[in-house]
């Protein structure tokens, strides 16, 4: 079944790009576009910008009038800022209760997607061989490693298809991972290795002395 084998695989590969980015960032990530949508919570956020906006602006008017010499002024300001401020409390208060809401369905969804799926899939089709090993390749007790637990001997079970493919997974990402530092690292010292040449060129071209 090759579909079968490239759905694990896929599947194998979003879990895999989920725990490296993490949770909390995908969260995120959703909430924000879920604020882009006209949602009942988008206008909650604009207004919470909004405030976040006006505090800041009242905090630096409020700081650069005088208590003393324009006090009625500062007053008035010092009046706006607490309530603006009061009413950001209580919009940061209502969305951050709401986003726990949030990420928590979000989880949810997100585990039964991926690690709730696979579970899934190796229970349906824990008896049914994805691809056969041919006859004589490997010893009797490798075929009943890759037949485990339940598949036909001989064939390689959904399980253990899993298994190397989240092994490949994190080979090939740690590979990669590996090489991009590398690579940076790399452009780093070359960048260090010309801006010395640009200074001892810079000294080596200086007026030199005469003697007397």
């Amino acid at each position: 079944m090759p579909s079968l084998l490239l759905i694990v695989f896929a599947l194998q590969l979003i879990i895999h790009l989920i725990n490296t980015v993490g949770a909390p960032a995908i969260n995120n990530l959703l909430w924000l576009l879920y604020n882009k949508l006209p949602t009942s919570t988008s206008q909650d956020v604009r207004s919470q910008t909004a405030l976040r906006v006006q505090v800041v602006r009242l905090k630096r008017d409020m700081n650069a009038t005088s208590s003393q010499d324009e006090f009625a002024k500062w007053a008035k300001l010092r009046r706006q800022h607490d309530k603006a401020l009061a009413e950001y409390d209580q919009k940061t208060s209502t969305l951050q209760e709401f986003k726990s809401s949030f990420d928590n369905y979000v989880s949810i969804a997100r585990w039964l997607a991926t690690n709730g799926f696979r579970f899934f899939l190796q229970f349906w089709y824990a008896k049914q061989a994805l691809f056969w090993v041919p006859r004589g390749w490997v010893p009797g007790y490798v075929e009943w490693m890759l037949a485990f637990p339940r598949a036909p001997r001989g064939s390689v079970s959904i399980q253990i298809w899993g298994i190397a493919c989240a092994t490949v997974v994190q080979l090939v990402g740690a590979a990669v991972v590996a090489g991009w530092v590398l690579v940076r690292e790399r452009r780093a010292v070359g960048r260090g290795m010309g801006r010395e040449r640009v200074v001892m060129g810079g000294r080596g071209n200086g007026p030199e002395k005469k003697e007397l």
